[in-house]
Parts: structure tokens; C-alpha cells; sequence
């Protein structure tokens, strides 16, 4: 499960292998929009918020399954395991070094 902040590696599509950090999740349609990646052009038409109007260039949503969570400490791409602490809570940790994310 990937979260809002976290550093993340792109593995498929237009923006493959490149890294950004999750803007937003979008949960209910397993995607996730990644800053300066995956971006795509709109025309808009003039407006009260955008006086000039013209061509605006944004980030859109990827498929969560496109991309892959990076470790903070060891710095490779991973999946991300679970495992349950003593006092019963979840966290999410690196498959290769074992770190806690």
C-alpha cells in the first residue's frame, strides 16, 4: 500500500523508470498521482482563475501496480512486506534490508 509522501519508482508506462514522490492516492480506483511524472497536457479556455487561458501541463494518475515503493535506507526498489509488532500494530517493512518504512 503506498502512501501520500513516500518515494516511489516508476516500472511501466510512458514515465518507466523514473522516481517521484506519491502526491495523492486515490484508493477507490487504485491510483496514485507521483510529482512530475506521467504528464499531460490540457486547453483551457480563458477563465477568472487563468485570465490567459492557453495549454496547462499536470501530473495524472498511475496505476498503484505501475509503480514501487522505494526503501529509505537502502535505496532499492522494493515490495513492501507487513508484519505485526508486539503490541499489535502493522507496519510495512523492506523485503531487502529488513528496515521499517
Amino acid at each position: 500500500m503506498v502512501k501520500k509522501g513516500d518515494q516511489v519508482l516508476v516500472i511501466s508506462g510512458t514515465s518507466v523508470a523514473k522516481k517521484g514522490k506519491v502526491l495523492k492516492t486515490i484508493p477507490k480506483k487504485n491510483r496514485v498521482i507521483v510529482e512530475g511524472l506521467n504528464l499531460v497536457k490540457r486547453h483551457s479556455k480563458p477563465s477568472q482563475k487563468h485570465p490567459q487561458g492557453g495549454i496547462m501541463e499536470f501530473s495524472a494518475p498511475i496505476h498503484v501496480s505501475n509503480v514501487m515503493l522505494i526503501c529509505s535506507k537502502c535505496n532499492t526498489p522494493t515490495r513492501e512486506k507487513h508484519k505485526t509488532l508486539d503490541d499489535g500494530s502493522k507496519v510495512r517493512v523492506c523485503s531487502h534490508c529488513g528496515e521499517i518504512t
